[in-house]
């Protein structure tokens, strides 16, 4: 992946640079660096005298971005966004104007066809942002109980089908074992035909509640939605994109909640229509903002 060039579109790009309210001298996180759009837009305003901070779990997303960062004022981090205490004491920092992080998949990884994000890889079903860590997704997927596996896929792909799904499987690796995405997505189809007034294909909320398995990203955002506030300085701000439901209501609540936190976005800011015509995965998009108190 290291040697393609980006192909990734920051969402609701013009919203976050206007509602992080990013200056001239700035420290800014941007947590979840991916393919960068965010982190180099926000270098360009802090400019010399300030510095954006870019942590990301994958590897390849921060070998990628020095390449694409050179000459802008970012200071890349391999790490995840809710260890952003270690990272500031690492750095001598105490707390930064603003932290943004965008929970959506890099179209970087779709686009890397050996990792398994994309439904047409080719390569071993992964999914894990870090592939050094934890288990690869096509072991989870052959290892797992029928009743675990489809209990796995309601709760994290809200898939009301997931019994049917996880049936499907079982049957499946009684064969052979399941290895790459391309055959959960063909097998995924054929037990649940796509409905005619769905936009997404059938294969979407498994793969992402395998996903959010393998990477235990909603335990990241938990922890990070009580630990980032105090990385602020007064006044700083807190933006966050999230993609679907499991994520945005947990962002709702802890900026409603929270006493360190006032929302600045009563109900979510999504992307234009503009945006969607240019950028369809920015569809599903909705970012959220708090300051700090």
């Amino acid at each position: 992946m290291s040697e393609l060039p980006s192909v990734h579109v920051a969402v609701l790009l013009d919203e976050v640079l206007d509602w992080t309210a990013a200056r001239t001298g700035g420290l800014i996180v941007d947590g979840t660096f991916g393919g960068g759009g965010h982190a180099r837009a926000l270098a360009r305003i802090v400019g010399e005298t300030g510095l954006v901070i870019g942590i990301d779990r994958d590897p390849a997303a921060i070998e990628l971005g020095q390449a694409r960062s050179a000459g802008l004022p970012i200071r890349l981090i391999r790490g995840n966004y809710c260890d952003l205490p270690e990272v500031l004491e690492e750095l001598g920092l105490e707390t930064v104007d603003g932290i943004v992080l965008d929970l959506g998949l890099s179209s970087d990884q779709l686009a890397d066809s050996e990792r398994g994000f994309s439904f047409s890889g080719t390569g071993p079903l992964d999914l894990r942002f870090d592939p050094t860590r934890g288990e690869p997704t096509w072991r989870l997927v052959n290892r797992l109980g029928e009743k675990n596996l489809a209990d796995l896929i309601y709760a994290y792909g809200e898939e009301r089908l997931s019994r049917r799904i996880a049936r499907a499987i079982v049957e499946q690796r009684q064969k052979s074992e399941i290895r790459t995405a391309a055959e959960l997505a063909d097998l995924i189809r054929r037990s649940v035909p796509r409905q005619r007034h769905e936009r997404i294909d059938p294969a979407t909320r498994t793969f992402q509640a395998l996903r959010i398995a393998s990477n235990e990203e909603l335990k990241s955002l938990d922890v990070a939605l009580r630990r980032l506030p105090d990385c602020l300085k007064p006044g700083g701000r807190l933006a966050i994109i999230s993609f679907h439901s499991l994520e945005d209501r947990r962002v709702k609540e802890a900026f409603r909640n929270d006493p360190r936190c006032e929302a600045l976005t009563k109900k979510p800011v999504r992307p234009t229509d503009e945006e969607i015509e240019r950028n369809p995965r920015a569809r599903s998009a909705k970012l959220r903002v708090a300051a700090r108190a």
